[in-house]
């Protein structure tokens, strides 16, 4: 289905109930059973087992990051149009993708999904040579069918299957529906017609869809789980019957008990191989159960964090006047830089529990505004609503006495929480992985003359084919006055206008130009003026070392960023940002920092009306950011001078009063 380009609107954040309901969905359509362990373990904590084990499940199916977007494509010899739904997010540790797309109000899930999921829908299997023809959207024939029958017993007509080639039994390349019941087949030899209708396979364009423009991500050697070979129901059961009796007799003739050595791996000591200053592995369990957090937890681990975060600074910064810090901080600099990479986010489970919008205050402003009242800190209220830190009482004994306790080591990019890593990362603004943070840019402006221009150019052995910077057509200009004498000899600012120049500049349209040829004379600057008017305008961005010579120059005028900060769902305020990529920079790159520099969520969607032969990303930040938008593309060498921004929340009147 997808094997042409569909056209895909920006994408928006799941709202938190519309994910549970998608995943909820998921789950019943699927037949996904409740881990067992898991049931368990609320059972251990006098929990609700459903609530335990429906969130890690959710998370899983549908993580806490989701997008959605409507699609159009068409497919088929007919071109038949059709539409529907994607829903795109990313894992921690890995890069946005999309993971399920509804079409008829049906979920289906990408190869993306089935390779973190086992067992999900039904696997077929068919030859590596039939297998390349399917992930070019050909159908899967019923004699293309192998190691069967018989075939899944849930591969019956309608319903979602995988299908994987032999050479790779436990990795599904392509997803289909079925067009027969191939579990009631009895042989495939010979028969005739479709089984499978593919609609989607490694390869296509929603396999290959990123909004950081990153090749689909290759498929794996092997995945556990998947190519299960199926035992007989009666020799399963006599398999279950059979026992292991402890005979002393065994024992004697030098046997080891079952139970002794159990015994002895249960009095072992757990092993704490950590030291302090050492990193634990990321979501290295550590002791903890993998559970999500309770609220009162998540505010515990929040309030820790932040404590911990003020005492490694204090200790990595004595002797600085103010700690080395420059107040007043923006609230959303003291959550990226105190508390984000200081949360103890050791599973998965943690990693989806310690987000700020969990705890009892909800926003940054109210956790701030705790701090403030137990004295840790002094705030400020500012216009906008947003709240600034003024001063960190360093003295409290709350930050003297605090004893360190060991963090997750974050060794990859893209975690959707932002926590853990000690801070390294985020408290040094460093992203190792975006290669525009510290570029040097170089913004020109080229003029291309009209062939109307030739005659004063190739006075001076200049093409009009060529571009050129302001400063050189000034000085060809210059040059082909003197060479034909036409200074004025009563004021030398003034220059006499020659056929030449009166035909190629002053065209006689306007009653400006009929005044100016109707004297004989035009000041120098306004000359030069109206022949860089009469030029084409070009366009380079140069980047560190790169020259004119090596970069082709782009028509039009130069671009802007453009920052525009909205009123979206009734009072709340977003932030848009467009047009980075003519600046070397990665949108998705952007947004991660965003992310965590705002302590708020962020989307990557195609901008509106953009062409889809060249798209243009656009951003999305919750709240009022410009201030941290600008300091971060100021990171990547953008000036100032080329963001233009829009504040669409202050109304007309005060947009012109401003």
């Amino acid at each position: 289905m997808f094997k042409k380009k569909p056209n895909i609107k920006p994408l928006a954040p799941l709202r938190s109930s519309d994910r549970r309901k998608l995943a909820d969905q998921i789950i019943k359509d699927f037949d996904i059973e409740v881990p067992r362990n898991v049931e368990e373990q609320g059972d251990r904590n006098n929990e609700p087992s459903s609530a335990l084990s429906l969130g890690g499940l959710r998370n899983s199916l549908m993580p806490e990051n989701a997008l959605s977007a409507r699609f159009n494509t068409t497919t088929g010899p007919d071109l038949k149009q059709v539409s529907g739904t994607v829903y795109a997010g990313a894992h921690p540790g890995e890069e946005q993708r999309i993971l399920w797309f509804k079409i008829e109000e049906r979920l289906i899930p990408t190869v993306y999904t089935l390779w973190r999921h086992p067992q999900l829908v039904p696997l077929l299997y068919t030859p590596e040579a039939v297998s390349n023809k399917l992930r070019s959207g050909a159908p899967l024939m019923t004699p293309g069918l192998a190691r069967g029958p018989p075939f899944p017993s849930k591969a019956t007509k309608d319903s979602i299957v995988a299908i994987a080639s032999l050479n790779k039994p436990s990795v599904p390349m392509v997803v289909g529906i079925c067009e027969i019941d191939v579990a009631s087949l009895q042989q495939v030899q010979g028969a005739k017609g479709h089984a499978v209708r593919g609609e989607h396979w490694d390869g296509d364009e929603i396999w290959a869809w990123s909004p950081a423009g990153k090749p689909g991500r290759s498929a794996p050697e092997h995945i556990e789980g998947w190519d299960v070979d199926t035992i007989d129901t009666s020799l399963r059961e006599d398999v279950e019957q059979l026992t292991i009796e402890d005979d002393d007799d065994d024992a004697e003739e030098g046997g080891v008990s079952l139970s002794q050595e159990a015994e002895q791996h249960t009095r072992l000591e757990p092993r704490n191989e950590f030291v302090e200053g050492e990193n634990a592995r990321p979501y290295e369990l550590a002791g903890e159960e993998d559970k999500e957090l309770s609220p009162k937890e998540t505010d515990d681990a929040f309030w820790k964090a932040f404590i911990y975060g003020v005492h490694h600074h204090q200790n990595t910064h004595k002797g600085d006047p103010h700690q080395g810090l420059n107040f007043p901080i923006n609230q959303s600099l003291v959550i990226s830089n105190f508390v984000l990479p200081y949360l103890p986010i050791y599973t998965p489970a943690q990693a989806a529990s310690l987000h700020l919008k969990k705890t009892s205050w909800k926003n940054a402003k109210k956790f701030i505004k705790a701090l403030d009242k137990q004295k840790l800190l002094k705030s400020k209220d500012r216009d906008g609503g947003e709240c600034v830190v003024l001063d960190i009482d360093f003295d409290d004994e709350r930050f003297t006495s605090f004893k360190p306790y060991k963090l997750p080591k974050r060794e990859t990019q893209g975690a959707e929480s932002g926590g853990g890593g000690g801070g390294n990362i985020i408290a040094a603004g460093e992203f190792p992985s975006d290669d525009s943070i510290g570029q040097k840019l170089q913004k020109i402006n080229l003029f291309r003359p009209k062939e109307a221009l030739s005659p004063i150019f190739e006075a001076s052995n200049a093409s009009v084919k060529a571009l050129y910077l302001p400063t050189e057509l000034r000085q060809i200009i210059a040059s082909y006055i003197e060479s034909e004498d036409l200074i004025s000899d009563k004021n030398k600012r003034l220059v006499n206008l020659n056929p030449i120049l009166a035909n190629a500049v002053f065209d006689g349209n306007s009653s400006l130009d009929r005044e100016v040829v109707a004297k004989g004379s035009v000041p120098r600057d306004a000359l030069i003026d109206r022949i860089l008017q009469a030029c084409s305008p070009f366009w380079v961005i140069l980047r560190n070392n790169e020259t004119r010579e090596t970069v082709k120059a782009k028509s039009g005028n130069a671009p802007k960023i453009q920052i525009i900060l909205e009123t979206r769902s009734g009072n709340k305020i977003a932030t848009k940002l467009s047009g980075v990529e003519g600046f070397h920079i990665n949108p998705q790159s952007l947004a991660e920092e965003l992310q965590k520099a705002c302590a708020s969520s962020t989307s990557v969607g195609q901008l509106m009306g953009s062409s889809p032969k060249n798209p243009v990303q656009e951003i999305m930040v919750q709240g009022p950011q410009k201030d941290a938008v600008v300091k971060a593309l100021e990171k990547r060498g953008v000036n100032r001078h080329w963001i233009e921004v829009l504040d669409k929340t202050k109304g007309k009147k005060k947009r012109d009063a401003a």
